[in-house]
């Protein structure tokens, strides 16, 4: 089951597309509580399907549930491929590649006080200084996780990290790590990250493993992709990288670990794919401004077509696998 997040008007090239014109998905199930914009799921004659849950948290969620609860399919076998397009720390990679998760953060279960109002400021140079508008709920410091701080409290949201079935992860990376993700990189793409100073974001598109963070609020800039990175340290305790930036996977998870409880998923079978469409932050010498909304003298990052393309490139090899050798995988991940 491909799960992704848009697709058709005003989209035609689109997440889901990248798809559908590969898989031949001609089946057409309508499911009660799937987004009114995409009612339907599709599937082809080798039980490959695809859901367009809608973009957000609350879409995806509500989405999944609806697939989840309804009596059309059996999902206890079922290996989920969460795939989306996605911004990106220069650090970790370049506009193309693809990055297959780890650990999955979300980025908006916080507290926050206003930039300009944080401890250390101007504002209030009582307290110690933040290095960032946002911490953890109920903590101590800013460099605490909320069950270590309060014992007594478990993460009060229990979606706030997820860590990915390693097994899957690696077999996953065995299969598509060396997928040649240049062929759909053009020009505009190739010179517009020959402006940033870190070398992997000079770098062609590649097949990567790095993790996710989700938020609604699709924030951008230097301070704020340094945030999502020591968020990132501070939830998997140090061993997960941040480096792509999107809405919806925790909120997906969320409802697909519902399901499991309820015996209807396996969560060793679930994978996220997100492919770089633009960076998290801009150039030196650009503004914060025209890196995110793309209206600077280059029109735009030039990544949006090679991420949508390279989401079947990149993923191609591991469902084929599947198909192919269903008797090995319908058991569990093969070594």
């Amino acid at each position: 089951m491909i799960i992704n997040m848009f697709g058709g008007t005003p989209f035609p090239f689109s997440e889901a597309s990248a798809f559908t014109a590969n898989l031949g998905l001609t089946e057409s199930i309508p499911v009660r509580g799937l987004s009114p914009d995409y009612p339907n799921i599709l599937c082809n004659s080798d039980d490959v399907c695809q859901m367009v849950a809608g973009e957000g948290h609350a879409n995806v969620a509500a989405s999944t549930m609806a697939l989840i609860l309804s009596n059309k399919f059996d999902l206890r076998r079922t290996y989920f491929l969460i795939a989306g397009i996605a911004g990106i720390d220069p650090h970790q990679g370049t506009t193309g590649s693809a990055a297959w998760a780890r650990y999955l953060i979300d980025y908006g279960i916080s507290w926050e006080i206003d930039a300009r109002e944080i401890p250390g400021t101007v504002a209030d140079p009582t307290t110690p200084a933040w290095p960032y508008g946002y911490l953890a709920i109920f903590p101590t410091d800013t460099t605490t996780q909320p069950w270590n701080s309060l014992p007594t409290i478990p993460t009060p949201y229990h979606s706030e990290m997820y860590q990915l079935n390693e097994a899957l992860l690696q077999k996953i990376l065995a299969l598509t790590g060396k997928v040649d993700l240049t062929v759909n990189d053009n020009a505009t793409a190739s010179a517009y990250r020959g402006h940033y100073a870190e070398a992997k974001a000079k770098a062609p598109p590649s097949v990567i493993q790095c993790d996710t963070m989700a938020g609604d609020t699709w924030f951008h800039g230097i301070q704020l992709g340094e945030r999502a990175a020591a968020w990132t340290a501070l939830w998997t305790g140090g061993k997960g990288t941040y480096c792509t930036t999107q809405q919806e996977d925790n909120a997906t998870y969320m409802a697909l670990t519902r399901g499991a409880i309820s015996g209807l998923v396996d969560l060793n079978r679930v994978a996220v794919l997100r492919t770089a469409s633009n960076f998290d932050r801009p150039y030196p010498g650009e503004s914060a401004w025209h890196s995110l909304c793309g209206c600077g003298p280059e029109g735009g990052s030039g990544g949006f077509v090679p991420a949508i393309s390279n989401l079947w490139i990149a993923s191609a090899p591991f469902i084929k696998d599947v198909v192919a050798h269903w008797d090995k995988w319908k058991h569990a991940v093969p070594k």
